[in-house]
């Protein structure tokens, strides 16, 4: 995301759907499979962390945030 020294870690939460999430551990599992004890070998809170980071950073958040129309859902708080 971006050069490293321009960036800032935020924590947030987020609403994502329990079909993202069973997805995203489904997918973790079949690529990574087991370590010789039989446990995954995966933090998939962390992969979720890398993910949104990725999709943030290769879909334009920066000019999205930058159009105030994206702003609209504020007029309804």
């Amino acid at each position: 995301m971006g050069n490293s020294s321009d960036t800032v870690r935020v924590n947030v939460t987020l609403a994502v759907s329990g079909e993202t999430l069973q997805t995203i551990v489904r997918t973790a599992k079949e690529i990574v499979g087991r370590n010789e004890k039989g446990h995954y070998r995966i933090d998939t809170a962390d992969l979720l962390e890398d993910l949104l980071s990725n999709f943030i950073d290769e879909n334009g958040f920066d000019a999205y945030v930058a159009d105030r129309e994206n702003y609209g859902f504020l007029d309804r708080q």
